[in-house]
């Protein structure tokens, strides 16, 4: 028997449809499952996982424990897809399958075996209309944010980075050509800790999704058939971190753009300044406790954005953002420093070196990285 799978696609939704009824894309398929028996229609599922990172890894985790409880029978075939690694132990996705001795392959090796649905999480790699359509059930997505907003590679650290109060995330199912994009399935979403990294919430939304994930499979046809459009307004993008966003604009930036900025990145990529012509990381920022504020230093000079003030009592460097203080304990130099050490190597003899100049002027400046590409290092996350 000849099977058209290609007639799983159709024309897009017109929004708000789609509700209670399969959608035009589904409806081909749901004939082609009662009329093939290769396809099935209710678990246990036949799943191949793409995926690379910790978040990634969370909703595997989920996957493997699903497939090895065998009273539920709601998986029976978990294999996975990853990409090359220079670590001889591979992404931490490639780590978990082979403790877990699952099947692996590497990107563009999908393997050849038979599935009804493909599951996606954190792989930075477009999926062609070719493969999707291998799927009879297509390929989901679990996706970090609320989409439409902050679609792209790194939704959690843009999430960090602007200020979010909410969050959350969404299953939909992929389409070809563009990254998320696709109909939504499932979405919840939740409160953004106050001050967290992006780290830290990366770790709370893995669980999320990882649960989510196995709610829409025990429901798969069902979730399929209720899938909606996702809306036009509100779309965001969020794309990869490259090393010029770590470099602090200190004239441009206010002391709570920094810390967002710290909060979403320093983990991944220090955050840079440049001090008397030399590239410096700040490596520990902590805010600055109010009656600090009060110290004479702080109030009888020109406050100049990059201005850098050592504060014996706290041991800590006091540097001037657009708007306030911020506190670094420890920065990179040649080696690491703690605040301290900086004042005694760096800024103590430059106020015994130049003692007639203003304080103001012994200050950081925003580092321009060059604009070559071989310099435009980007990290996904």
């Amino acid at each position: 028997m000849r099977v058209l799978v290609r007639c799983c696609w159709g024309p897009p939704l017109a929004h708000g449809a789609g509700r209670g009824r399969p959608s035009p894309q589904w409806r081909g398929l749901a004939q082609l499952g009662w009329e093939d028996s290769r396809v099935r229609k209710k678990p246990p599922w036949r799943v191949l996982f793409f995926g690379t990172d910790q978040f990634a890894r969370e909703a595997l985790r989920a996957l493997h424990a699903a497939r090895e409880n065998k009273q539920e029978e709601l998986i029976d075939k978990l294999e996975v897809v990853t990409m090359p690694s220079l670590s001889p132990r591979g992404l931490p996705v490639k780590q978990y399958a082979v403790q877990s001795q699952l099947p692996i392959y590497e990107w563009p090796d999908v393997g050849s075996g038979e599935y009804d649905v493909g599951v996606v999480a954190s792989f930075g790699r477009l999926l062609s209309e070719a493969l999707i359509l291998k799927f009879p059930y297509g390929i989901l997505n679990v996706h970090p944010s609320c989409l439409p907003r902050w679609r792209g590679p790194a939704p959690v650290i843009h999430t960090v980075l602007h200020g979010d109060t909410v969050t959350g995330v969404t299953i939909m199912q992929i389409r070809p050509k563009r990254f998320d994009v696709g109909p939504i399935l499932k979405q919840e979403t939740i409160p953004v800790p106050p001050k967290s990294t992006a780290k830290e919430l990366e770790a709370v939304l893995s669980r999320l999704g990882a649960n989510m994930l196995i709610s829409v499979l025990k429901n798969l046809p069902e979730s399929l058939s209720n899938g909606r459009q996702q809306p036009t307004e509100g779309a965001t993008y969020a794309p990869k971190i490259s090393a010029g966003t770590s470099c602090v604009k200190w004239e441009e930036q206010t002391s709570e753009q920094v810390f967002r900025l710290y909060r979403a990145i320093g983990n991944i990529i220090p955050l840079q300044t440049l001090w008397m012509g030399n590239t410096i990381k700040l490596l520990d920022l902590v805010e600055v406790n109010s009656s600090v504020f009060a110290d004479p230093k702080l109030t009888g000079q020109a406050l100049i954005p990059g201005s850098v003030i050592y504060h014996k009592q706290s041991q800590i460097l006091l540097v001037y953002c657009k708007d306030s203080w911020i506190g670094v304990r420890s920065v990179m130099l040649k080696k690491t420093l703690t605040a301290t050490d900086f004042y005694n190597g760096y800024l103590h003899p430059w106020y015994q070196k130049n003692s007639q100049a203003q304080p103001s002027q012994c200050r950081f400046q925003t580092l321009k990285l060059p604009t070559k590409k071989k310099q435009n290092k980007t990290v996904a996350m």
